[in-house]
């Protein structure tokens, strides 16, 4: 294959974690949603629940799925899920709609996520499979980053936030059709299936069962801190919802440049060592940021959350397939199922924020971040 056909064939598919990157404007839409319908904390963050809570239902089957359609095929079924979803707020807009509408974002994120990652290896070779995949994720991390500012701008010029999804629309619509124009061969695809009894056996080990609740705390962090962010700037620094939106775009902006780092760090020093030094830096700035009360200060912790936790995720994840190699894709399978955890943090956040304001939120993610700081210390990655 030659480096420009090589390259033609990789740009549509990496462009399609920009599109994965939309998942994370459910953070700064509900609190537009909030606004919109006098909704309370508990309420308003079943909005984000109803986006993670197919990462549970939907990641095995898809994997099934994706065996026998192909890797692509599965990825385009996600863009038009996500497309469809994106055009459900434009018919009617009501709370049930808006959740309706995340609902399908969740599915179609659930599947684009289980599918896109293998796809690169479709692409390239095994030597850049790594780079090009950390490549994926800056994507992804940009458009998390411009998702606020843009329903912002859409608010403030467009006639209302919700006039993003046109946008989002359009964007997934463009890269539909890029990738379905695009010929990539399939013929590398893991025949074989896997069942929710066998990626659920494997939670028999100690290590895999603390590491999968690793990723349900950092993915419920994360878009934990996406929910309160604004709300925090608005309760402690009195900003309109328009400019608090820009809290949740800097801890997306860390987070891409903590992922950078993270990239350059991790092939120089230990996972494990890298991973108790990002928690005891989280946890730290968790604690300034639940005191804090100047937007400055708010703003700069909230980056140093970011940068500390950009990294945690995939470390998780690689301790996971180092621990039990010869399961990987059960391993893989049940490590996204972990993503519901985007569903399990923010009801119970709503619900300490109704009763003591978003103090109580804050907590919640420091009770997260207080169990990834013990998965560190706790597990081994010897190798089975």
């Amino acid at each position: 294959m030659s480096k420009t056909n090589s390259f033609l064939k990789v740009m549509p598919v990496l462009f399609g974690f920009f599109i994965m990157g939309f998942v994370d404007v459910v953070g700064i839409s509900t609190s537009y949603v909030q606004a919109d319908f006098g909704l309370s904390d508990s309420i308003a963050n079943l909005l984000p629940m109803m986006v993670f809570l197919w990462f549970a239902v939907f990641s095995v089957p898809t994997g099934m799925l994706m065996n026998k359609i192909g890797r692509k095929n599965t990825v385009l079924l996600s863009m038009v899920i996500t497309f469809c979803a994106m055009l459900v707020p434009l018919v009617a807009y009501d709370y049930i709609v808006v959740l309706i509408a995340f609902a399908l974002l969740g599915i179609g994120n659930t599947i684009l996520q289980v599918s896109l990652n293998p796809l690169v290896s479709n692409v390239v070779s095994q030597d850049k499979l790594t780079s090009r995949l950390t490549l994926g994720q800056f994507i992804k991390a940009i458009a998390s980053f411009l998702g606020p500012i843009i329903a912002g701008f859409a608010a403030a010029t467009l006639g209302g936030w919700k006039m993003l999804f046109p946008i989002f629309a359009g964007a997934t619509l463009l890269s539909s059709i890029w990738l379905w124009l695009t010929p990539i061969s399939e013929d590398e695809r893991v025949e074989s299936t896997t069942s929710f009894g066998q990626a659920f056996g494997l939670l028999g080990d100690r290590a895999i069962l603390l590491l999968f609740f690793g990723i349900l705390f950092v993915v419920g962090a994360d878009v934990g801190m996406n929910m309160v962010t604004p709300k925090l700037l608005m309760e402690r620094g009195g900003m309109a919802l328009e400019q608090a939106g820009l809290g949740t775009s800097t801890y997306f902006a860390a987070r891409t440049v903590g992922a950078l780092t993270g990239a350059i760090l991790l092939a120089k020093f230990s996972a494990r060592g890298f991973f108790k030094i990002s928690m005891f830096v989280a946890i730290g700035a968790m604690v300034l940021l639940m005191i804090s009360s100047g937007t400055v200060l708010i703003f700069t912790m909230v980056a140093v959350i970011g940068f500390a936790l950009a990294n945690i995720f995939s470390i998780i994840f690689s301790l996971a397939l180092q621990k039990r190699p010869e399961r990987g894709n059960e391993i893989s399978g049940l490590m996204i199922m972990g993503v519901a955890g985007g569903a399990i943090l923010p009801p119970l956040m709503g619900l300490a924020s109704d009763a003591i304001g978003q103090i109580g939120g804050l907590l919640v993610i420091f009770a997260g971040l207080l169990y990834l700081l013990f998965t560190a210390f706790v597990v081994k990655v010897e190798k089975k």
